[in-house]
This record gives structure tokens, C-alpha cells and sequence, in this order.
């Protein structure tokens, strides 16, 4: 049985990943082959937006269209969460009117706060702490080009942010090896990684992008200066220097390495244009996979209202 919210990645256990990755790849294989099937026909999902996205809206909105029921975006201006209106009570009356939130937050402690009072499900679609449909994104991605989790290397390279965060957990549930690099000072959660690690997670945390990138099946990264962090550009940037995924960076990979990134991607900083268009790029795969998982996500959790 799935949990009733997904907060963090490691709200789902193994075999409910592989499940829901399973679910992700047969909706698309038949995306656009068959008629459209209706399983969340008069369903309305509340999509709470703090913090605006391309990916997340889109495919959140197209999801719910093309399963046959209904989005509703609602950013700052549209509710008075936390400010004429605790969260807790946005939460109690968005359960009288729709089957699921999905809330893009600053903080973590509101989209807790927001599955704590719901009736019904609250989808992490990011967090400060985490972001979790990513990651089941990157994780179907992962599998559409290598086959299996079991033993893949995969590095880490750049800020420890909320991305980071769920690939450690991801890394640990589905028994990949992950190295983390980062400059000092800008390391993953330690309570993220003490989790991992009751969860028997293999992850190490270096300072070397080499040191990590040696032998790797898969290089991700993300943005070195994230949304409200645009006061530390000029630090960050120094900070981060040589910690760019480029060609030499590649090479210490396995050949058959694949490169991950997130998006929106600043290129010429984390990755360079020649890396991210390249033949290991799986990046527009990994866009794209949002839509299917989160369709597969949206289904599992709302279906049998």
C-alpha cells in the first residue's frame, strides 16, 4: 500500500519504486497510442506554487489532463497561505474541494505542515530539504538506459542542496553507490546522510570532483546559485570553480557514462553546453520522464478516492 504523502523519497520503500517506475513506463509507452484512459476522471489536483517552475507546472497540469481530471495552479497571489490564512486551515479546506495537493515550497516545514492537517494526499513537488518527483524521474531514467540500480556508481557533483539530498536516499533504497562532491562548507545534510546509512546506503562525500567522477555510470548536477540564493552568486561562483562537469571531468567517468542534470541549467557554470547537448546527455529524457512518473504518482495515490 502506498503511503498516504510523498514528503521525501524515503517515504517509499524499494518495491514501491519499482512499482510506481513500472506504472511510469507503461503510461509511456502508450502515451499518444491509445485512447486516452480516464483513471483520475473527476479528480481535481490543488498545485500550491511558492516558487515558480517550468517542468513541475507543466507536467503536474498535462498529467492531470491527460488522465482525465482537472489542475488548479495557485501561486502567492492566489491563496492566503500563511499570511490571513494558516497552513494548516489552507490545508483543511482544500481537502472539502479537491482529491490531492502538490505545493512547490521554500520551506519544507509548510508542505509538512500542509500534509500533517489534509485529508488528502500532499505530493513534495520541492522543498529547501528535498525534491522527490525528480528524483523518480532521474530513477526511470537511470533504468531506461542501464537496465538495473543494482551497483551503479553514480557521482554527485556540485552544491549538497534538496536535490542532492533525495538522490542520497534514492541512491540507498535502490542499492546504488554515490559519491558526493562539494567545496567544503557546502556538504549535503547530515541527517539526510544518517538516514542513508540506517538505510545501508553506500555514499561518500569528497571535496574531489575526480575522486568522485572515477569510474561513474552516471554525473549529475544542478545549479550552483538556486532560486533566493541570487545574493551569494559572486561567493558561489568562486566557491564552486572547477567543480564544472566538462569533457575532462567526463573522461574520468566510465566510458558509457550518462550526465544528469536537473534544469534549468546555467551553462558555461555547473556544465557546459558541449557536455549537456552531447552524445552522454540523457537530460531531455530526464524532462521529460517527470510527466510519466508523475502521472504514475498521481494514479497510486488518488485513484481509489
Amino acid at each position: 500500500m502506498m503511503p498516504k504523502d510523498i514528503i521525501s523519497i524515503s517515504d517509499l520503500r524499494r518495491k514501491e519504486i519499482l512499482q510506481l517506475l513500472d506504472l511510469s513506463a507503461e503510461l509511456k509507452v502508450k502515451r499518444g497510442k491509445d485512447p486516452m484512459q480516464a483513471l483520475l476522471s473527476n479528480r481535481s489536483l490543488a498545485m500550491i506554487f511558492e516558487k515558480p517552475s517550468t517542468r513541475t507546472r507543466v507536467s503536474f497540469e498535462v498529467a492531470m489532463t491527460e488522465l482525465g481530471g482537472h489542475a488548479l495552479y495557485l501561486n502567492s497571489d492566489d491563496l492566503q497561505l500563511g499570511r490571513s490564512e494558516t497552513i494548516c486551515d489552507t490545508a483543511m479546506v482544500l481537502s472539502r474541494y479537491v482529491h490531492a495537493i502538490t505545493a512547490r515550497v521554500y520551506s519544507h516545514e509548510t508542505v509538512l505542515e500542509l500534509a500533517k492537517c489534509a485529508d488528502i494526499p500532499v505530493i513534495n513537488a520541492l522543498s529547501d530539504a528535498e525534491h522527490p518527483c525528480q528524483l523518480l524521474a532521474d530513477l526511470l531514467t537511470i533504468r531506461e538506459r542501464k537496465g538495473d540500480f543494482q551497483g551503479l556508481r553514480v557521482a554527485w557533483i556540485g552544491d549538497g542542496n534538496n536535490v542532492c539530498n533525495s538522490l542520497i536516499l534514492a541512491s540507498a533504497i535502490t542499492d546504488m553507490h554515490l559519491s558526493v562532491a562539494c567545496p567544503a562548507g557546502y556538504e549535503p545534510d547530515r541527517t539526510v546522510l544518517r538516514h542513508a546509512r540506517e538505510l545501508d546506503g553506500d555514499v561518500m562525500v569528497v571535496n574531489d570532483p575526480k575522486e568522485a567522477a572515477s569510474g561513474a555510470d552516471v554525473l549529475y548536477t544542478d545549479v550552483w546559485v538556486s532560486m533566493g540564493d541570487e545574493k551569494e552568486e559572486g561567493e558561489r561562483l568562486r566557491d564552486f570553480d572547477g567543480f564544472q562537469i566538462n569533457e575532462n571531468l567526463l573522461n574520468h567517468a566510465n566510458p558509457d557514462c550518462i550526465v544528469l542534470h536537473c534544469l534549468p541549467a546555467h551553462r558555461g557554470q555547473e556544465i557546459t553546453g558541449e557536455v549537456l547537448d552531447g552524445a552522454h546527455s540523457a537530460v531531455l529524457d530526464q524532462a521529460e520522464n517527470r510527466l510519466h512518473v508523475q502521472k504514475a504518482l498521481l494514479v497510486m495515490l488518488m485513484a481509489g478516492q
